[in-house]
């Protein structure tokens, strides 16, 4: 027996040509390990951002009652779980199921998710007390964090929530919130982060 050459056909079935562009946004935010700005899927498909934009709710309505779905936040877009598979999911990793928060860490989260981008002090004055140690709180918890600093004096920092926020209270994007009429308070005020 002689050297073997082993030839792989170019014309493969189910090449890229042959799949949707939805099919082919799937595949990209598949390995994609963090979230995609909807402008770099189309540079890579070369593509417009109209047409992924049309292919991700494309993508979006075939995921309906599957085991993924799309997030979305502004022009970032990622495929994770459903948040219908969380408890099954973290039992299979090992995961704590949710990270634990305090009155005052979920009062301040709830403003920086309705409010964003908003800033420490904006937060003070909703709040009516200091919120440092609640907001590293949150950014330590990869909640929360830096989007930008407000044009106006000093400059400061504007939270933002994360993809992490979403995950963790099973949204798909920020239009997902319930309306503020919807929620209802109660209870006394706790300042412990």
């Amino acid at each position: 027996m002689g050297d073997q050459t082993v030839v792989v056909s170019q014309e493969v079935p189910g090449r890229v040509d042959e799949l949707s562009l939805a099919s082919r946004v799937e595949s990209l935010l598949f390995v994609a390990d963090s979230p995609v700005a909807v402008s770099r899927l189309a540079e890579a498909l070369e593509a417009s951002s109209d047409e992924v934009e049309a292919a991700l709710e494309d993508l979006t309505q075939a995921l309906v009652g599957r085991g993924l779905c799309l997030q979305r936040v502004g022009a970032r877009v990622q495929l994770i779980t459903s948040p219908n598979a969380a408890s099954d999911v973290e039992r299979f990793l090992g995961l704590e199921t949710r990270i634990r928060l305090s009155r005052a860490a979920l009062e301040t989260l709830a403003i920086v998710a309705y409010q964003q981008p908003i800033t420490r002090p904006e937060i003070e004055a909703i709040r009516g007390v200091g919120s440092d140690s609640v907001i590293r709180t949150l950014l330590s918890g990869g909640l929360i964090e830096e989007v930008g600093r407000s044009p106006s004096v000093g400059r400061p920092i504007l939270y933002g929530t994360t993809f992490e926020f979403l995950q963790q209270f099973g949204l798909e994007g920020l239009d997902h919130l319930p309306a503020l009429t919807d929620i209802q308070v109660g209870g006394d005020g706790e300042d412990a982060a």
